[in-house]
């Protein structure tokens, strides 16, 4: 009897031993198996950093490419990727304009309507007030007429609702600048045809059509007497708005939604240029420089991806590594990418993951911005927007390290482009005299994307050296599009010579 008891412990003691064996072994194969996909992680993290990589060399490549292809654009039509569009503002704004004057801002997925009041050489802007409104997504790829009565009936609606001190006098008509940020060719201050859409519309119909006269039918059928006295791209815009209270001013850059950038050229130095020279001797030229494209620019798999897939294959390439619109896409398809090799989020990959366009930048800056020890804002982005829960804090810093990555190279990208713009201009040395060159920034992601800002003009003056870069000075131009194209309305009213 205790001899088979005997058996049985040694018997149970065996099993046990093999049991627990057993686990061992599964909790090894379960570490090895983490171990390996955390390995697979690290590595496309570090791809994907070599890929991105904008070490000072380069950035100085791209640079004298922007500079080489801006000379190009310049020669003729379509000999660059940049079209280098004459704006027609050659009387750019004094600061002795008077009177009242509107603005309606189309720089994205948002517009705006904007009154401002100009009180001449002492008074300078004297009150101003806006509204806004986002564009819905059917209108984004519908009809231009649907679109363009969108506009106008809430453009109407802030005319209504003006008070009684800015009714116009009864003999005069209400002008308006029109800030349009989209390629568009001009043949004068107040007409121009769209070139193409970017920013995610696509209006067909309107390719080719008068902006201006869209917009003017628009207003008739809201009954709406305004004139339109100045069609303007936002970056023309900042640099107007920048310009009426700096002299200094003589480059513009929007980092929002898209990317642009213009800047003030000697009129004898355009030579499709073939008017009467203006009497300044210069003239804005809007670079619609997010078609940029060299062979310098570090491009990734996922940003190749990410054009193939777009409503515009193969343009605006700069704009798509640099901009508002794509740097929380591009963070979006590297996890993907993670998720489905590397398990980073678990065994499956997030459903809502997949969504193109779902993280959007404003998240990934709050994501790369967060500073708390558990980096509690990365769980909640994470959980809120793509569903995820329960992140180790070790897959949250990766994230962040990712984010890292996205606005690095988008900032010191777009920097080297300001230091090709200033090297046209022979802006890129220290000026005799001691003058100063003052760019005019604006735009949501330069604004409130803090990490991109500070590495874009740190970039900067690494790129210039400290004796040009303290000639060189970065100012935020707040609200410049819409500003400005009041204040181009009014130095190109109808009634410049008479007091309001």
């Amino acid at each position: 009897m205790k001899e088979g008891m005997g058996k049985v412990a040694v018997g149970a003691a065996v099993i046990g031993a093999a049991a627990v064996v057993g686990v061992a072994a599964l909790v090894v194969r379960q570490r090895m198996k983490s171990s390996g996909r955390w390995a697979r992680a690290v590595a496309i993290v570090k791809e994907f950093e070599e890929k991105c990589g904008t070490h000072e060399v380069k950035l100085k490549q791209v640079a004298d490419a922007m500079t080489v292809e801006m000379h190009a654009g310049l020669a003729s039509e379509g000999g660059s990727k940049l079209k280098m569009l004459i704006s027609y503002v050659d009387n750019l704004p004094t600061g002795d304009e008077e009177g009242v004057f509107y603005a309606l801002d189309l720089g994205g997925t948002n517009f705006r309507v904007l009154r401002v009041q100009l009180g001449g050489k002492t008074g300078g802007i004297v009150h101003q007030e806006f509204a806004e409104a986002s564009i819905p997504p059917a209108l984004m790829c519908g009809s231009s007429d649907d679109l363009f009565d969108y506009i106008a009936e809430k453009l109407a609606a802030f005319v209504d609702e003006e008070e009684q001190r800015f009714h116009q006098p009864a003999d005069r008509q209400r002008e308006l600048g029109f800030t349009f940020s989209f390629p568009v060719m001009q043949t004068s201050i107040n007409t121009g045809t769209i070139i193409r859409w970017t920013k995610g519309f696509s209006i067909d119909d309107a390719v080719g059509q008068d902006v201006v006269s869209e917009l003017t039918k628009a207003l008739k059928r809201k009954g709406v007497e305004m004139r339109v006295a100045a069609l303007v791209n936002d970056t023309i815009g900042t640099l107007a708005g920048g310009r009426y209270t700096n002299n200094d001013v003589a480059v513009a850059v929007i980092l929002g939604t898209g990317t642009n950038a213009a800047y003030i050229e000697r009129a004898q130095a355009i030579p499709k240029w073939h008017g009467p020279l203006p009497k300044s001797g210069e003239m804005v030229i809007n670079m619609e420089w997010g078609n940029f494209r060299s062979s310098h620019l570090p491009l990734t798999e996922y940003d190749i991806a990410l054009d193939a897939e777009s409503l515009n294959p193969s343009e605006q390439i700069f704009e798509k590594i640099t901009s508002g619109m794509y740097l929380g896409e591009i963070l979006r398809r590297v996890l993907v990418r993670m998720a489905e090799e590397a398990s980073f989020f678990g065994d499956d990959v997030p459903p809502k993951l997949k969504i193109p366009f779902v993280l959007r930048t404003p998240d990934m800056s709050a994501i790369h911005h967060d500073s708390s020890s558990d980096l509690r804002v990365v769980g909640a982005k994470l959980k809120d927007i793509l569903e995820i829960s329960n992140t180790s804090l070790k897959t949250r810093k990766v994230v962040i390290e990712l984010c890292n990555i996205v606005a690095t190279r988008g900032a010191r990208l777009a920097a080297a482009g300001i230091l090709g713009v200033l090297k046209k201009m022979g802006r890129d040395t220290p000026r005799e005299g001691g003058g100063k060159t003052v760019i005019a920034m604006d735009g949501g992601l330069y604004e409130h994307y803090s990490e991109y800002r500070e590495c874009l003009e740190k970039t900067l003056s690494e790129l210039l050296g400290e004796e040009t870069a303290s000639s060189i000075v970065v100012e935020h131009s707040n609200d410049g599009s819409g500003i400005g194209a009041a204040l181009l309305a009014a130095s190109h009213s109808l009634y410049l010579d008479e007091k309001l």
